[in-house]
């Protein structure tokens, strides 16, 4: 559907379980963002594959207008949660890219579904918390030590408390589970990465035939450098 501009027209949904934002037809692409976000983080991407693909950026688990409910508020809930919205909206199978916190989630989900994955981009992922560098994530562990000090009192250290777990104690995935991953696979990251180098290369070698491809920037080329980040991504998504 277009709008009056004759652009892609972008439909927005709210069920009992997630709020989603849908642009475009065709074969389904689900974008998965990362802690702390919303599916705006991929407007760029939303606009640019929509061109090719049925798009639809996900707000996660207590994430942006997507209820928390009273699932556990962990990696493989949410994994569990994405299983439950494809079933929900009739999707088989799907190009599933997910960006930090969504790329841990799109991981996990095909390590334990991989016949509902069709490609796989796992943007600035990591399999542990120690795949963060130290001088990034040690301010996230003070802050989650302060955060959990004050939550019983207050509900914003509630919250941060819970969004900074996620940092601190997930995702926890071995290496070698990866090799139950099928999907055809791109593992992308900035050259200047909150992810250590070393470990984006480790999760590249340890999926199936995984292609590794790296970007000038930070933790966040798909939104600070949307041209580079949409190029390497169509380039991996039309290569048969």
């Amino acid at each position: 559907m277009k709008d009056d501009n004759g652009n892609n027209e972008v439909r927005e949904y709210m069920d009992i379980r997630h709020f989603y934002r849908e642009a475009g037809s065709g074969k389904p692409m689900i974008l998965l963002h990362g802690n702390g976000e919303n599916g705006d983080y991929f407007v760029n991407q939303l606009a640019f594959f929509s061109a090719t693909h049925r798009v639809i950026a996900l707000d996660t688990r207590g994430h942006g207008k997507t209820e928390l409910g009273n699932a556990p508020f962990t990696i493989r809930q949410f994994a569990r949660d994405l299983l439950g919205f494809m079933n929900e909206i009739g999707i088989d199978k799907a190009d599933i890219l997910g960006f930090s916190d969504g790329g841990n989630i799109a991981m996990v989900f095909a390590m334990l579904h991989p016949e509902r994955v069709d490609r796989l981009i796992l943007n600035g992922a990591n399999l542990n918390p120690g795949g963060v560098k130290r001088r990034v994530q040690i301010p996230i562990e003070i802050g989650y030590r302060i955060a959990r000090a004050f939550s019983k009192r207050s509900p914003s250290a509630r919250d941060s408390a819970r969004m900074l777990g996620l940092m601190v104690n997930e995702p926890n995935v071995r290496p070698d589970e990866l090799s139950a991953i099928r999907a055809r696979t791109l593992v992308i990251a900035g050259t200047k990465d909150m992810i250590k180098d070393s470990h984006t290369r480790l999760i590249a070698r340890s999926i199936p035939s995984a292609e590794l491809a790296l970007i000038e920037g930070d933790h966040f080329i798909a939104k600070k450098r949307p041209l580079a980040f949409n190029k390497a991504v169509s380039a991996f998504l039309e290569n048969e």
